[in-house]
């Protein structure tokens, strides 16, 4: 609708928003209203994430490209670490069998963040209200950095020509190589659905939500927290060998995630007051 009707970002924006407190208003404590508050919050999420690239063009001439391959090139030693992973360990044109579980904990991440809140809702629901805050917090940060610095993945500075170094192949994007053989002709609406917006890579929220689902699992118990901490590493190591991130996104989804933990402490009253001011809402609704 929003494309349709040429709806400007703030008002989409705040209705989006507004959405999760107006349902707390509208209906009564549950965990089912538990459930639907998140989902209506990535709704407000995707909104944003989504927005900048209505207009592909207009994206793409913001978009930064280099300024991450310096830093990779720094980091990597004279080549980012995605072109020495893929020159040492994949095969030209060929998936070879260690790079499908990577690809796979890649596309598992869809679901990885919103489970380990579930989990926390179902076994310990005590620290819900702070594990979603959290957790959410680090996607809604992350759309605003997207809004105002979007940054190029590794394969797309590739495909521009901005990646070439001589001793190392072309850095590849084995998720669309391998997503093409496996879905076949379910591939193509299925990436088109969920690529919502390609240049949108600092920080990777893909690794900031990971690792913050590590950490609420953590503060559950040891075994969660091992699961937690070992899908984090293990899609860490997938997004930049399979060239979808640079190892400074990772470091800055990472410093996010870490900053959002800090502030908790300080940020946690005021939030406090706001939540008791929609409390009252509710209970004058529902008298």
């Amino acid at each position: 609708m929003r494309r349709r009707l040429n709806v400007r970002p703030p008002v989409v924006l705040g209705a989006a928003a507004l959405a999760p407190v107006a349902l707390c208003v509208a209906t009564p404590r549950t965990p089912r209203r538990d459930v639907l508050m998140c989902a209506l919050q990535m709704w407000a999420y995707i909104a944003a994430y989504e927005m900048p690239n209505d207009d592909p063009e207009a994206l793409r001439r913001r978009v930064r490209v280099d300024y991450p391959v310096r830093v990779d090139r720094v980091l990597g030693l004279g080549a980012t670490p995605t072109q020495r992973l893929q020159h040492l360990f994949a095969r030209p044109d060929h998936i070879r069998a260690h790079e499908k579980p990577l690809v796979w904990a890649h596309w598992v991440w869809f679901l990885v963040p919103h489970t380990a809140v579930a989990y926390v809702l179902a076994f310990h629901r005590d620290r819900f209200p702070r594990a979603a805050a959290q957790t959410y917090a680090v996607f809604d940060l992350g759309a605003i950095l997207y809004w105002a610095v979007p940054t190029a993945p590794p394969w797309y500075a590739a495909q521009e020509g901005r990646l070439g170094n001589g001793r190392f192949p072309a850095v590849r994007r084995m998720m669309i190589e391998y997503g093409e053989q496996f879905w076949k002709r379910g591939w193509a609406p299925l990436y088109s659905f969920l690529a919502g917006n390609p240049l949108a890579a600092m920080p990777s929220l893909h690794f900031a939500t990971s690792v913050m689902a590590a950490h609420v699992l953590a503060d559950t118990g040891p075994v969660a927290g091992a699961v937690g901490w070992t899908y984090a590493g293990t899609l860490g190591i997938a997004l930049v060998y399979l060239g979808e991130h640079y190892l400074v996104d990772l470091l800055a989804g990472l410093a996010l995630t870490e900053a959002v933990r800090r502030a908790t402490p300080h940020v946690g009253p005021a939030f406090a007051a706001f939540s008791r001011r929609v409390q009252l809402l509710e209970a004058r609704a529902h008298a």
